[in-house]
């Protein structure tokens, strides 16, 4: 343990000084804060003290979506204003009236002119996802994340859904940027999230607890469980507060009540259950864990509410929870099922798109935590949420 502090304190004037370097460069390009500012705006927005803005947008994030009641009612011309890194400029103009009948891509540049960046900024209807998750759409994305001083190139799978319109939905996340941020050399297919060619039906999402990597264990985070959920994951906050990286849930994508979550999976546990000291805990065994949540998305006094990896199963602000109570170890593909507790939903404010949605797989029940068996192995495919309606026909 101790070499590796010592390891950290020998770098840090090093990494000191290439974080001054960057800091006199300007290289960053990236859209901090994002909205639509005025009055007259406001009727096209289901919830307009927080679906006009977009605050401390993740620096791996490049799309920005504005979900509005209709388009039909959509103005040929909306502001939308941008918060962006010190000395970087944006085209078109910030603040600047656009048509957002189409999407519009804006160019992030840095002060130095050296670096730029795209970012895609539309307007939609809340066109529900699709309730049947086949993991068939995925992507290889590269970028530039930042990691104690240090600019890392990482390469990682991300999953997205193609509704029924064609249109792309940009709804799941992982912990793979987390994971490359202290793993640069990694391969994509050694994170801990990625995908799987034999899946039940196609393909499928393969969630494998990985070794952390030399940042992890002086840290006392010495694995990284593979994980895939409905949500965002802030990759900046992996320095600060580890747990807030996971913003669990989306606005909840139906309007009527739901009944159960059913799918397929295979597990296999690791062989050795490790503490966060990374000490081998004798007897016990590790395991998978898929859950789901559905909570109310603002508080008493009308403020946005988003849930994390701490307080996602504890809130009060939680009206139903599905969990698998096991996850029994299987080389085969076996179906589970997992059913709603809790009280009804309002259907105003399903109406309203009060409630958020969550959906949530892991290698390592424990993962959150940092606990868990290098190795453990955990396999998704098929994933449906049955609504009541479907369960009455």
């Amino acid at each position: 343990m101790k070499k590796y502090h010592l390891l950290l304190l020998l770098l840090l004037p090093l990494l000191l000084s290439s974080c001054f370097k960057d800091e006199l460069m300007n290289t960053e390009c990236d859209i901090l804060d994002a909205w639509v500012d005025g009055d007259e705006f406001k009727e096209l927005f289901y919830q307009p003290e927080t679906d006009m803005r977009f605050d401390k947008i993740s620096s791996t994030e490049n799309r920005i979506v504005f979900t509005v009641r209709s388009m039909l009612s959509l103005p040929d011309g909306i502001p939308v204003h941008f918060n962006l890194t010190p000395g970087a400029t944006i085209q078109p103009a910030n603040g600047s009236v656009q048509n957002f009948k189409k999407p519009v891509v804006y160019t992030v540049t840095s002060e130095d002119g050296a670096w730029h960046r795209e970012y895609v900024v539309e307007f939609r209807e809340p066109d529900l996802p699709k309730l049947h998750f086949d993991f068939e759409d995925f992507e290889l994305k590269s970028e530039k994340v930042s990691f104690l001083f240090l600019d890392v190139n990482v390469s990682y799978f991300s999953w997205f859904e193609i509704d029924d319109n064609g249109e792309r939905q940009d709804i799941w996340s992982t912990g793979n940027p987390g994971f490359g941020m202290g793993n640069s050399n990694a391969k994509e297919y050694d994170y801990p999230s990625i995908p799987e060619e034999n899946g039940y039906e196609g393909k499928c999402v393969k969630l494998v607890t990985r070794d952390a990597g030399p940042f992890g264990k002086p840290m006392n985070k010495p694995i990284a469980a593979g994980n895939l959920f409905l949500g965002k994951f802030d990759v900046d906050a992996v320095m600060t507060n580890t747990l807030a990286t996971t913003r669990m849930g989306i606005r909840a994508p139906f309007t009527e009540e739901p009944i159960k979550v059913t799918g397929y999976y295979k597990y296999q546990p690791g062989a050795e259950y490790i503490n966060e000291k990374s000490e081998v805990v004798p007897g016990k065994v590790d395991e998978g864990h898929i859950y789901s949540v559905i909570y109310r998305n603002k508080d008493e006094n009308g403020n946005p509410v988003m849930l994390d990896g701490s307080d996602v199963l504890s809130s009060k602000y939680v009206v139903k929870k599905a969990e698998m109570a096991s996850l029994p170890p299987t080389n085969e593909w076996t179906p589970f099922e997992m059913f709603y507790e809790g009280a009804e939903l309002d259907e105003q404010l399903l109406d309203s798109r009060g409630y958020n949605f969550a959906l949530v797989f892991s290698s390592s029940k424990d993962g959150a935590k940092f606990l868990g068996a290098i190795g453990s192995t955990l396999y998704i495919d098929k994933v449906s949420v049955v609504l009541e309606k479907d369960d009455e026909e």
